[in-house]
Parts: C-alpha cells; structure tokens; sequence
C-alpha cells in the first residue's frame, strides 16, 4: 500500500473563526494545516487592494513569502444594498480598525435604523487565493451568500456580523445556526468548496513537490 504523504498549507489569518471554517472544510484533505498564530515575528499584510480578490492576493503572497508555505487567505466582506454596497471591502474595519465585532455590529444596526424590513437585504461575499512563496497565484475562488439584517443581535456562534445576517430561506442570524449548517451554506463555504475541489486535484500530482517544504520533497 502506498505511503500517504502530506503537504503544508497555511492559513494566512489570525482570525480563530476563520481558521476552524477554513479547518472543517478542508478536513480530510493531505494537508498539514498551519496558522499565523505559529509565527508572531510576521507582520499583518496591508490591506490596499480595491476589490476582495486583490486583498486576499495581498495576503496570500505577502504571507507565502514570509513564511515559504503554500498559503491560503481570503478575504470577506458584508454589502448591505440600502447602504450602496457598504461596509463591502472595509468590514474588519467598519467604523475604524480598534472597533470591536460588536461595536461595528451596532454602527451597522444605528445606519438601518429607518429601515424597513423590505429594504434589508444584504449578502456575503468571499474570495480565496492560494498563493506559492515566489508569488505565483494558483488558484481563486468566489462564494456569495444572500440574505437580510435583522434589527438586533441574535446569537453567540460565528464572528463579525455573523449575529445580525439572516441567511435566504433561514429565521436565524449566522451566530444561531448549527456551525456544521453555516459551514455548508456561507459565502466563505461556498468559495472554499471549490478550493477544496483544487487542491484534491493537486494533492497527488508531482507539480506539486515545488510548493512543499524540503523534508516533503518526496512526495
């Protein structure tokens, strides 16, 4: 029988509700699995892109550089329609970067204030991008998730705006459903799912010996 080799990955955040959502999707997968909480001398990657996919490249190469692992980043955002698309790219740092989760939960609730519950309608979005340490981007995927805001708060699970968004077909917040649930049907699901799909397809190829660290050089 064969011996079952493995290659790393990381998962460029330090965001501990990213990387269990990231961890349960790809379970199962040859993959040894790394975070940027194992390295605390790498620096957060700026930010600067326009778009979710030009973040989540950002990050993926700055980390796969600093590290020499094969990364994974992503990066998310919340677009309310009635808000033009707000807080979109600028999520993590709706109302200033020092604002707790739940201090942009509440801005985001007193600008829908007026809001009727017709014109709440929101969705998620999020892009992933796996890049070598070279630089080289080898793979990116979009998931969306459609739903509403709720008026208030609801729930303890998940992160960020997860306790006032409603996903469609749903009557509970992202932080009241099953995590098992929200791991098939979000924005971060549905682009990891086809990351998935990508990197199963790799993960026996002999291309693949150039990303992996030198004591997996015999893969």
């Amino acid at each position: 029988m064969p011996e079952s080799r493995t290659f790393d990955l990381l998962i460029g955040t330090r965001n501990y509700g990213k990387v269990c959502e990231i961890q349960d999707a790809l379970e199962g997968l040859p993959l040894k699995l790394h975070s940027l909480t194992e390295y605390p001398g790498v620096s957060e990657a700026i930010e600067s892109g326009a778009t979710y996919e030009e973040n989540a490249t950002i990050k993926a190469c700055y980390y796969a550089h600093q590290t020499g692992l094969l990364t994974l980043a992503d990066d998310s955002g919340l677009e309310v329609a009635a808000l033009n698309g707000a807080p979109g790219i600028d999520s993590a740092r709706f109302g200033g970067v020092q604002k707790s989760d739940s201090e942009r939960t509440a801005l985001l609730l007193s600008r829908m204030s007026k809001l009727t519950t017709g014109t709440r309608n929101a969705r998620f979005v999020c892009v992933t991008v796996i890049a070598e340490p070279d630089g080289h981007v080898i793979h990116t995927a979009t998931g969306t998730c459609v739903g509403t805001i709720s008026t208030t708060p609801a729930g303890v699970g998940g992160f960020g705006f997860d306790p006032v968004f409603i996903p469609e077909g749903y009557d509970k917040t992202f932080a009241e459903i099953p995590l098992p649930v929200k791991n098939r049907i979000s924005h971060r699901a549905r682009a990891l799912a086809a990351t998935r799909d990508f990197l199963a397809q790799i993960a026996g190829r002999h291309s693949l010996v150039r990303n992996l660290t030198p004591d997996m050089t015999g893969f």
